[in-house]
């Protein structure tokens, strides 16, 4: 395609005021006005004979095959002029995918140098999926600098946004040795496990409690049990991926920040030998996965959670917990994230999960809404500012009821900040895990 640059317009506005005088003080030879407009017509003409040709002008995009939701990427859009004369610089632009952010809408000047020019353009990963960059556009001026020649390229790059196991690499190994000992070797403490593991003669130092006194009258000598902590619990997490969790906090949606957390947890609570399973839900039950144990299953688990899509419905929660409960055999560990931001589907979610605290040990994992704190916290100038300041106030309290009513039940709630939410849980996970309360 080709049409004028902004500087052949100029030119030819340019000389509107003097063909305008030209006609008018030369009436019988007002074709003398058009001479101008012809000039700069016949320039034009010979700027896109001497313009490179749109087969001579190559450009491709270069993506890396995958990166996490949230994760900034660079584009690498590479130009190629074969022809001489190639022009000394080039503008290109991606076609957007709604997964994606890219800075300056996919515009940027690439400098040629010997024909040949690269430039990066960074990527920001929104959503989970595969962001396709289905085309490319790259345009060029010709030597007078009068027209613009541009191509369209077909491309096939795309990216594999998955989630963010970020938190996994980065943080999981160091929190691992921290809780190193806690479930993998033998405890001599009754308090930190139920497991039996073995009887041996008692020592001093050991807890009294732990003397089986059948046994010692056997023997005739003071024998205790040495216990050991579990290390084959059943933790679930449940994932709401409704309407509400959709949205966005910091630019990524809620779910991802959910799914972030629940992976760095799933892969400590393998480490330390305990089964985790999967269970997604928005108005009915999307996703749920049978139990896996092992290290090496953590690359299932991040394939599941790979599945969690977004959705705009309504959570069902009655629905969605009731088939939960009806799927677990045994006391486990349910680790709920999820979102409300009224009483009435709080109502529900309170009453779906009383039902399961009254079996399960429940763990309930909110967002706090910085963006109503910011409104509460923030000195009113205007009466709209007092009107927003009191709304969110008011849904604050209700949001604090809400969790309130949940801790009453029974439920441990962890309410933290969308940047530290899988730090908060994995403290939970492990502090529970040695109270014993798994």
């Amino acid at each position: 395609m080709i049409y004028p640059t902004r500087l052949a317009v100029f030119a030819a506005a340019a000389g509107a005021p003097v063909a305008l005088v030209v006609a008018m003080q030369m009436a019988d030879r007002w074709y003398y006005a058009l001479a101008w407009p012809a000039l700069v017509l016949l320039a034009t003409l010979i700027d896109v004979v001497l313009a490179m040709s749109a087969r001579d002008m190559q450009a491709v995009l270069t993506l890396p095959r995958a990166a996490s939701v949230g994760e900034s990427v660079e584009a690498l859009v590479s130009v190629t002029a074969t022809a001489r004369g190639a022009p000394r610089r080039a503008e290109v632009a991606i076609a957007s995918d709604a997964l994606v952010e890219i800075e300056d809408d996919g515009r940027a000047t690439v400098d040629l140098s010997g024909g040949r020019g690269a430039v990066a353009l960074p990527v920001e990963t929104r959503r989970r999926g595969t962001a396709r960059f289905a085309r490319l556009w790259v345009r060029w001026r010709g030597p007078i600098g009068l027209i613009w020649k541009g191509k369209r390229i077909d491309s096939d790059a795309s990216l594999a946004i998955l989630p963010d196991i970020r938190p996994v690499h980065e943080k999981g190994a160091r929190i691992f040795q921290r809780h190193a000992l806690q479930g993998l070797m033998t405890q001599l403490d009754r308090g930190d496990g139920t497991d039996f593991d073995a009887l041996v003669e008692y020592r001093s130092g050991m807890d009294r409690r732990a003397i089986d006194w059948k046994q010692s009258a056997r023997h005739l000598k003071l024998h205790a049990k040495e216990y050991k902590t579990e290390r084959n619990n059943q933790i679930v997490f449940a994932v709401d991926s409704g309407r509400q969790m959709s949205e966005p906090v910091a630019g990524v949606p809620r779910i991802d920040r959910a799914v972030g957390a629940m992976l760095l947890t799933g892969w400590v609570a393998l480490k330390l030998g305990d089964r985790v399973a999967l269970h997604s839900f928005d108005s009915r039950p999307r996703i749920a996965s049978g139990l896996i144990s092992g290290a090496g299953a953590f690359p299932e688990l991040q394939r599941l959670a790979a599945k969690i899509d977004y959705s705009g419905d309504e959570t069902n929660y009655t629905y969605a917990l009731t088939t939960l409960a009806s799927r677990l055999t045994r006391r486990s560990m349910i680790v709920m994230f999820t979102e409300f931001t009224d009483l009435t589907s709080a109502d529900f979610m309170i009453r779906a999960t009383a039902k399961l605290a009254e079996k399960h040990l429940l763990m309930v994992v909110v967002l706090r809404d910085e963006e109503l704190e910011a409104i509460v916290d923030k000195a009113p100038r205007t009466p709209d500012d007092i009107t927003r300041a009191v709304t969110a106030a008011a849904l604050l309290k209700d949001r604090l009821l809400a969790l309130t009513r949940l801790r009453h039940l029974g439920a441990h709630v962890i309410e933290s900040e969308y940047d530290r939410v899988g730090d908060r849980l994995v403290q939970g996970y492990v502090d529970l895990k040695r109270r014993n309360l798994l």
